[in-house]
């Protein structure tokens, strides 16, 4: 049994991890300050003898008695409604976040995996994109805030691996969906659903021919697991590699829900990426890493989710 952090532990994938790990046999202290977590995410787990909840801003000096053995640091805000809205405290959460988790990981001996993100490569000019790929951001950009904090961190993750030998984990997360999911959190697959359970018209943005790619949030957890074991210093994304437009999107929820819903076009956000696709090539060979829900099943078990909460 292993001791492992997780920081936004009460957020959507940060949730996920903490269930699988515990299902794992694992120790897990899960702090989170509930800026854009909830609690509900969590409370099946109060009462555990292996599980610690933690009311905690990470910016702030992190005191952990004991042994570490891991640190999965998941704390920020991650969706455009989010980072938009708190544009400071998701500049902070990446710097001085993760400045404090990676001066405890190295006070403790512990491994830390960063979860870095898609929004690295901003509008790409590759397609796919592979982690060699620089990217193309609008640092003063109002997503700037979320891109400059992650390629920050990023920074500072390999400045500390360099300088002070911790063992240290990127996984670039592109866009990932599942239960737990926040109703209002701004993402397309959330909005979609909840639009089309109440018969609302779809908001599509733009002309909706922008592209992404949908990974199912038990990939996900799976491919995260498998970097922490078996990757290298360097950013591995993670991903589903198949891409669909948002208008194919749409079709495939108004179709899932049973809903009549049609599609209402608003103007595309400043700075919205055109196209999103992982190349997931080092994922493959070096995790032995691929999603294997499909966007069909994935969709229908996130649909079911929300049902339930209405």
């Amino acid at each position: 049994m292993s001791r492992i952090l997780v920081t936004g532990g009460a957020g959507f994938i940060g949730s996920h991890l903490c269930e699988r790990l515990l299902a794992d046999g694992h120790q897990v202290l899960c702090a989170d300050n509930l800026l854009t977590g909830s609690l509900s995410n969590i409370e099946p787990f109060f009462g555990r003898g292996d599980f610690v909840f933690l009311k905690q801003d990470v910016t702030q000096f992190i005191h952990i008695p004991g042994p570490l053995d891991a640190i999965l640091h998941f704390a920020s805000p991650a969706s455009p409604v989010d980072y938009l809205k708190l544009p400071i405290q998701t500049l902070k959460v990446g710097a001085l976040g993760t400045h404090k988790v990676l001066g405890l990981a190295k006070e403790k001996a512990a491994k830390v995996l960063l979860a870095s993100t898609s929004e690295v490569y901003g509008d790409p000019q590759v397609h796919p994109q592979r982690e060699d790929y620089w990217g193309h951001v609008n640092p003063i950009g109002p997503r700037g805030v979320y891109d400059e904090a992650k390629r920050f961190a990023e920074a500072l993750v390999m400045a500390y691996h360099r300088s002070h030998g911790v063992d240290t984990r990127i996984v670039r997360i592109f866009n990932t969906y599942g239960p737990r999911m926040r109703a209002g959190d701004g993402r397309v697959v959330p909005n979609f659903i909840c639009q089309a359970l109440a018969g609302q018209d779809l908001t599509v943005y733009g002309d909706g021919k922008q592209t992404r790619s949908f990974c199912y949030i038990d990939d996900m957890v799976s491919g995260i697991l498998a970097a922490l074991d078996r990757a290298d210093s360097d950013p591995v994304n993670l991903g589903n590699p198949n891409e669909y437009n948002i208008l194919e999107l749409a079709e495939k929820i108004i179709a899932l829900c049973g809903s009549k819903s049609n599609l209402h076009h608003e103007g595309l956000p400043v700075d919205d990426p055109k196209v999103r696709q992982p190349d997931i090539g080092r994922a493959r060979s070096l995790l032995g890493w691929e999603p294997t829900v499909g966007l069909d099943e994935g969709l229908a078990r996130t649909i079911a989710f929300f049902k339930e909460q209405s």
